[in-house]
């Protein structure tokens, strides 16, 4: 992985999560994502999936990051699933203007409540 939490590119507030530097309530881990639970919820399930590979957003993203984009797909439906959710929201903000304020690339899984269409 060359890009990964360790390397100083991913100064973000989710490479200090990943180097344990701050701690979270995490939900799932394996060896390309971690997920946990977000610190202002805006529904009663929110969790954020975020790579351990430090990508920018899905507009950085690259060919060679297509399995590590759908593993992180799978994985926000697996912790949707433990959560007890039938029905979710996955949401990935892609630059300021789509409101994205952590520039390193998350999945977040909201559910819990009705979620009204569109949503900003």
């Amino acid at each position: 992985m060359a890009d990964s939490a360790e390397t100083p590119q991913n100064d973000t507030i989710f490479g200090r999560i990943l180097r344990g530097e701050i701690p979270c309530d995490q939900v799932h881990a394996d060896e390309q994502c971690i997920a946990f639970r977000d610190v202002a919820p805006q529904a009663p399930v929110h969790i954020l999936v975020i790579p351990r590979e430090h990508v920018v957003n899905l507009v950085e993203a690259s060919e060679k990051q297509a399995e590590l984009l759908g593993h992180l797909l799978l994985v926000a439906a697996q912790v949707a699933r433990q959560e007890g959710l039938d029905a979710f929201r996955t949401v990935i903000n892609s630059g300021a203007e789509a409101g994205q304020t952590v520039f390193h690339l998350h999945v977040h899984v909201m559910g819990g409540r009705p979620l009204a269409w569109p949503p900003g």
